[in-house]
């Protein structure tokens, strides 16, 4: 590797919006998230799933198909 041309790899903290604060190694020091693990609906478990049919179902209720 040559010497002087490649960032500084340090420790850094990362902090979501909802407070959790994690500790990694990056070239910033710093960086602010809006969502984390502990936050995000698809980890959390409170991802909403809905299901409006899709083109097929579209089509049997418009014909009156079963």
């Amino acid at each position: 590797m040559r010497e002087g041309i490649h960032p500084t790899y340090t420790e850094s903290t990362i902090t979501c919006a909802c407070g959790n604060v994690m500790k990694t190694n990056s070239v910033k020091a710093e960086m602010k998230v809006d969502v984390c693990s502990k936050c995000h609906p698809y980890w959390t478990g409170n991802l909403r799933k809905e299901t409006t049919g899709g083109r097929a179902d579209k089509f049997k209720k418009k014909y009156g198909i079963q």
